[in-house]
């Protein structure tokens, strides 16, 4: 298998992406590694380090899509970057998946543009993974559209129950539309009439119906569905939230001696704790509708969160998750909307 990787995309690229790519080609040996990016800074980065030639290749790419750049201009006008370089990889059937923690408008506005939408899908969707008390609970749509309609919501579940039998191994995944209670008569008419279509539509094999906020922590459904511009508001507020709580923690647990002596006894449980809720182990977040595995990764990935990107990658790849998925959207014909 092999996966382009945008090395030049993130906060903290080229470093970080290459290291990650090292810790996955030591970890797994059936895949091979494309770093796409500026070749001279990609041989300095690998300078020295541990890995095996075969399975990590250089691409040059001469540009570079900044961070706060238009994306479908930079698309467009920056042919020569790493980001449209890797997705052409994709494209050309030369990589069977690609991975960026670079401009998130960018990598939405190349998939679009480079690999297009898979037939019968009407929007792409981003699907995070939430902890929770069951493991995890899936999420979507998280920033791509903000202007969802009921027919869009519909695809999505449709598309994360896909996901979740394939990668999550949920045979039977338990979908939650997300409103302000319960009753299917709460929410706003866009709540209301997708109710009305996850209940009809058979391809949605356990609608569990309405959920609330707190259902996505509590284990109680497997893949939460709302509009991009909610979902990226939960996203951007339990990132503040858990970055709020371990701070005060730290203070609480630093204000005497007895509050230290007390951390010491605690260290490896708040370790364990934090690391249920580090973005960095999930790596990367599948945009799901276009024609081809893309993962997005977090702005500010460190290599950890790239060498777990690279296994949702893997993941995903190895799921077919493309195929399936628009196998199951002509199946029988185009679901209800």
């Amino acid at each position: 298998m092999r996966i382009a990787l945008d090395a030049m995309g993130g906060d903290r690229a080229p470093r970080e992406i290459v290291a990650g790519a090292i810790l996955a080609s030591q970890q797994y040996n059936d895949i091979e590694l494309l770093l796409v990016g500026r070749e001279a800074e990609l041989k300095e980065e690998l300078a020295g380090k541990d890995y095996s030639a075969a399975r990590i290749t250089i691409i040059n790419a001469a540009e570079v899509i900044g961070m706060d750049e238009s994306p479908s201009k930079a698309i467009r006008q920056k042919r020569d970057s790493s980001l449209v370089k890797a997705l052409k990889l994709l494209k050309e059937k030369e990589a069977d998946a690609f991975i960026s923690a670079g401009n998130t408008g960018a990598v939405m506005a190349g998939s679009l543009l480079i690999l297009g939408r898979l037939k019968g899908i009407k929007r792409p969707s981003i699907l995070i993974n939430f902890p929770s008390a069951g493991g995890q609970t899936m999420v979507m749509d998280n920033g791509a559209n903000i202007d969802s309609k009921p027919e869009h919501l519909l695809q999505y579940a449709l598309m994360g129950q896909v996901y979740a039998r394939q990668v999550i191994k949920k045979s039977r995944p338990r979908v939650g539309l997300l409103s302000i209670g319960e009753e299917k008569e709460k929410g706003t008419q866009l709540v209301k009439d997708t109710y009305e279509l996850l209940t009809s539509e058979q391809k949605i094999t356990n609608f569990i119906g309405n959920v609330e906020g707190r259902d996505i922590f509590n284990g109680s459904c497997d893949l939460v569905v709302c509009d991009g511009f909610i979902g990226n508001i939960i996203l951007k507020t339990t990132e503040g939230v858990a970055s709020y709580i371990f701070q005060l923690l730290k203070n609480m647990l630093n204000s005497n001696w007895r509050a230290k002596m007390g951390a010491l006894l605690l260290k490896p449980y708040l370790k364990k704790m934090k690391e249920k809720v580090d973005y960095r182990q999930y790596g990367g977040a599948p945009l799901l509708g276009v024609n081809g595995v893309v993962i997005i990764s977090h702005g500010s990935s460190d290599s950890l969160a790239i060498l777990n990107a690279i296994k949702v990658a893997k993941e995903t790849a190895a799921g077919k998750i493309v195929n399936i998925i628009e196998e199951e959207i002509i199946k029988d014909g185009e679901i209800n909307g």
